[in-house]
C-alpha cells in the first residue's frame, strides 16, 4: 500500500482530518514526483487511461457535474483512501472543478460547509471555485 503525499508538494491540501490530497490541473504534465495511486478525475469528456486506479466523473468546464450521485460517491472513496494511499484530484486547469470537489472533501472531512471554500481558497489556491454556482455546490453538499 501507498504511503500518503509529502504535504510539501504543490497542490498538496491537508484537510482538517489531516489527510493529504492533491489537487491539480491535467493540462499541465505529471509532476514525476509521485504518481498518485488513486485519481477522481473531473472532465466533461473521458481522460486518457492512466496507470493507477481513477473515476471519472463528466463534469463540464465552468458547470456542474451531471451526476452528482457519482460525484458523493467518488469523493466518498477519495476521502477514505487518502487515509493511507495518494488520492489525487484533477480537472483541465486545476482550479473550478477540482477546487469545488476539494471543499466538498472538507466538508466530507467534517468541515462546515460554510467555510470550506475560504478553507480551500487559503489552503490550495485563492483562484479555487471559480463560478457561484460551483460554491452553491459545496453549500449544498452533504456527503
Amino acid at each position: 500500500m501507498a504511503t500518503s503525499w509529502d504535504p510539501r508538494l504543490p497542490g498538496v491540501l491537508r484537510l482538517p482530518s489531516g489527510r493529504l490530497v492533491r489537487g491539480r490541473g491535467l493540462r499541465r504534465a505529471q509532476p514525476s514526483d509521485m504518481t498518485p495511486t488513486f485519481g477522481v478525475y473531473l472532465l466533461g469528456h473521458e481522460p486518457p487511461p492512466v496507470p493507477w486506479e481513477a473515476r471519472w466523473i463528466t463534469w463540464p468546464d465552468f458547470w456542474l457535474p451531471r451526476d452528482r450521485t457519482a460525484l458523493t460517491d467518488a469523493l466518498r472513496e477519495a476521502w477514505s483512501r487518502a487515509v493511507t494511499e495518494r488520492v489525487e484530484i484533477a480537472c483541465g486547469g486545476g482550479y473550478g472543478r477540482t477546487g469545488t470537489a476539494l471543499a466538498c472533501l472538507a466538508v466530507l472531512d467534517g468541515m462546515p460547509a460554510r467555510d470550506a471554500v475560504s478553507y480551500v481558497r487559503q489552503h490550495y489556491s485563492p483562484r479555487a471555485i471559480e463560478m457561484p454556482w460551483q460554491r452553491r455546490l459545496v453549500m449544498r453538499f452533504h456527503g
